[in-house]
């Protein structure tokens, strides 16, 4: 009896447990923090673009997507379908702005991964038009699954578009100004987007690469996107540098095909712009300095290549158009000599 009661001692236990948890955690420090990978460079680069974000520069957004293909030559893009720009009035919807995207990009042999559904890339995440204020959360949920049955079934035959995203980073909870998640109507999303297209293109879910897991949307995807940011800005700390190896990205998406089975994880947003506590555009040019400079801007790009991935989309081209414009013209020459 006294050795039973020895051996389940419940301070006994904790030490125990404690003790597994500790030493798995070195373990897995060692394992994800570790090594190196050869720089990649055969790497495929794209880039993310928002008409929305463009308007919110104060740019002629169609002057940029022209100079975005022709100038810089990208043929790998995602564009986003957002709920408020495809329906700006209840049961009225309008798609010339994105069907003009699209018809450039297939002219010019560009491939599209289309975001659809509320949460989508940029600030503030949930992108809602205004008259859906008024509506509950079940009746802007019917409204959502109507706009991303009506996207898919308008470009379903269109060959540009080779991938449907399903939402952005729906997992991450703690950005964003967002409903609740639910998991099951991420489910429903997924599940009309695959009957309404016939020829079954792959569904991508993302992932942020430092604040979430990617093992919930891997399970449910076919292919998986991670963000990758190096310079971020936080209320509490300011700016700051996340102290992680190339090695990371590449053991953990390693971690994660073994998991969940998936075959492809490619950085579907690449931090290539600055952060800070203000929008760019209210940010004069010291302050964006703080979290992107020039040679910041290349250190991104070589990092990358060191993290194993060959297909990154990156995250800014509308930024730096606006540096363009404004007589700095850095970023855009880099960029014409990635792509």
């Amino acid at each position: 009896m006294a050795f039973f009661r020895d051996v389940l001692n419940p301070w006994r236990i904790i030490k125990i447990l404690f003790l597994v948890f500790l030493i798995l955690g070195i373990i897995s420090t060692i394992y994800f923090f570790t090594g190196e990978v050869d720089s990649t460079e055969n790497t495929v680069f794209g880039v993310t673009f928002s008409q929305k974000f463009a308007e919110e520069m104060r740019l002629d957004w169609k002057g940029v997507y022209l100079a975005m293909l022709d100038d810089l030559g990208i043929r790998k893009m995602r564009l986003v379908a957002y709920w408020e720009k495809v329906e700006p009035e209840e049961n009225n919807y309008y798609f010339e702005d994105l069907d003009w995207q699209i018809r450039e990009a297939e002219k010019r042999g560009v491939e599209i991964v289309l975001a659809i559904g509320r949460r989508l890339p940029r600030w503030p995440e949930c992108h809602s038009p205004k008259w859906a204020e008024s509506l509950t959360e079940d009746q802007q949920r019917e409204k959502i699954l109507e706009v991303i049955r009506r996207v898919v079934d308008r470009y379903k035959n269109t060959r540009a578009v080779k991938v449907w995203q399903i939402e952005n980073e729906p997992f991450l909870k703690s950005f964003g100004i967002c409903p609740p998640f639910d998991e099951g109507f991420l489910d429903m999303e997924i599940a009309l987007a695959r009957l309404t297209d016939p020829q079954k293109r792959p569904i991508m879910l993302t992932a942020s690469g430092e604040l979430s897991s990617w093992i919930e949307p891997a399970f449910k995807a076919d292919i998986l996107g991670t963000s990758l940011y190096r310079t971020i800005w936080n209320e509490m700390i300011g700016h700051f540098t996340y102290p992680i190896p190339s090695v990371f990205y590449h053991k953990r998406t390693q971690m994660v095909k073994w998991v969940t089975g998936i075959d492809k994880i490619f950085i579907s947003e690449l931090q290539a712009e600055p952060w800070g506590p203000k929008m760019i555009w209210e940010t004069p040019i010291e302050g964006q300095n703080k979290s992107m400079t020039l040679a910041d801007f290349k250190e991104v790009l070589e990092y990358t290549k060191k993290t194993g991935f060959d297909e990154v989309y990156l995250w800014g081209v509308e930024w730096w158009y606006r540096r363009k414009i404004d007589g700095d013209d850095s970023f855009w020459k880099v960029a014409e000599e990635l792509f």
